[in-house]
């Protein structure tokens, strides 16, 4: 069942999966971790060992690269884009990728965490993989298949048209950026640097997922300041700050407005924070809609219900800000779905029916194409990302490399 790409596909997820590259929505750098460098560093190495040119690490963390032209310049310039970071919600240091080889349709195991099942009841594409090389951790960390599988499938895509130069296409911009997952991967520099017509990122789910339509998403912090004394001394003197941070966290609609109750279209408002002491206390949220206004509605919510909280206790300080994160591509991909019809044919020719849905997250492309580069996101096979039952098959990520050959190709015609 193995095909052409599928040993360097697995070889580079290995090699990738193995560097810690976790980001760090506290951190100001760029890129909020040094580790992430250590990944960045390597791709710069390996595109100019493969013959790519204009090969540069930013100040601002991207690496990006050409793949030049093998027909007329006239041709668009199309860029191809992963992120090197994986998410801060679980642990991600030390990740030890395990290949279940020739998967043979049962449950997975884990080797050190032998109470851990990945199967295919629990998560039915599984079964559609039997036979295929399965890729995993080994069951205390996350994969990071999010999205060192779209930097895999990116650099087998790009040496495998440097090594064919007979293989028709334009320029090729290459971009691996960092901290996609704090929401801090598309500089404002890099729309301009890219120098492309359109882009794609490969950070997406399931075969035949061509996607051109995000939330749009916002961040909200906020600081509560109590009265603090000894506990003691404390009756009618104490204001607790974390009292009144759960206070605000239960009176947020629980059943209706939270990640784990919402699907489809419905947005939500998630607490994904809570530090501090009796005295101070911080709540992190991040709040998401598919509509502008739904997305202000969630925002107002917020604010009225610690104005409210205030209310009951006026010598507490409740502050809340909102900061914007990433709005829909829909808003300015709908005017123009050429790349999206591209990758759609280019699907198609592989035998796969494209599929469309809303993605419930956001990539680099959200706000690339908000900056002017319209960029919808393709399909690399991940799937569970984010915890320790993240798997990915090596042939759908093989699919993937076929796909970004075929949009070359396509690209190149038009």
């Amino acid at each position: 069942m193995r095909t052409g790409f599928d040993s360097e596909l697995e070889q580079r997820l290995l090699r990738y999966t193995a560097i810690d590259t976790q980001s760090d929505e506290n951190s100001p750098g760029a890129p909020s971790t040094s580790c992430q460098l250590d990944l960045l560093r390597l791709l710069k190495t390996e595109l100019e060992e493969i013959g790519a040119e204009e090969v540069v690490l930013t100040d601002y963390g991207a690496v990006l690269a050409t793949l030049p032209a093998t027909v007329p310049t006239d041709a668009p310039v199309m860029a191809w884009l992963a992120h090197v970071d994986t998410a801060p919600q679980f642990n991600a240091s030390g990740v030890r990728p395990v290949v279940h080889r020739n998967y043979n349709g049962g449950a997975i195991s884990f080797a050190d965490a032998p109470g851990l099942v990945l199967s295919p009841e629990e998560f039915p594409e599984l079964a559609r993989c039997a036979g295929h090389d399965i890729v995993t951790a080994s069951g205390t960390t996350l994969l990071g298949a999010d999205d060192k599988a779209g930097v895999a499938v990116i650099m087998t895509a790009a040496r495998h048209l440097l090594a064919d130069r007979g293989i028709p296409h334009g320029p090729i911009r290459i971009a691996f950026t960092p901290d996609e997952e704090i929401g801090r991967g598309v500089d404002e520099r890099l729309a301009r640097d890219l120098r492309a017509d359109f882009a794609y990122t490969l950070d997406g789910g399931g075969i035949g997922e061509i996607e051109y339509e995000s939330f749009s998403a916002d961040a909200a912090t906020v600081s509560i300041t109590g009265v603090s004394i000894h506990p003691g001394l404390a009756k009618d003197k104490l204001v607790n700050a974390l009292h009144l941070a759960a206070r605000i966290v239960a009176t947020l609609p629980q059943a209706t407005m939270t990640p784990e109750t919402t699907e489809g279209r419905q947005g939500f408002i998630h607490v994904y924070e809570m530090t501090g002491t009796a005295a101070e206390a911080r709540l992190k949220f991040i709040l998401r809609d598919f509509e502008r206004d739904g997305l202000e509605a969630k925002g107002a919510l917020l604010r009225q219900v610690c104005e409210t909280v205030r209310a009951t206790e006026p010598r507490a300080a409740i502050a809340c800000e909102i900061r914007k994160q990433y709005r829909n591509m829909r808003y300015w991909l709908e005017d123009d779905m050429t790349p999206v019809d591209l990758a759609r044919a280019a699907c198609r020719e592989l035998g796969i029916e494209p599929v469309s849905v809303p993605i419930r997250g956001g990539t680099d492309g959200s706000r690339l194409t908000e900056f002017g580069v319209p960029t919808p996101n393709l399909f690399t096979g991940m799937h569970n990302i984010h915890g320790p039952l993240e798997w990915i098959s090596v042939q759908d990520m093989a699919l993937a490399t076929r796909l970004c050959l075929g949009i070359a190709r396509s690209a190149a015609r038009s």
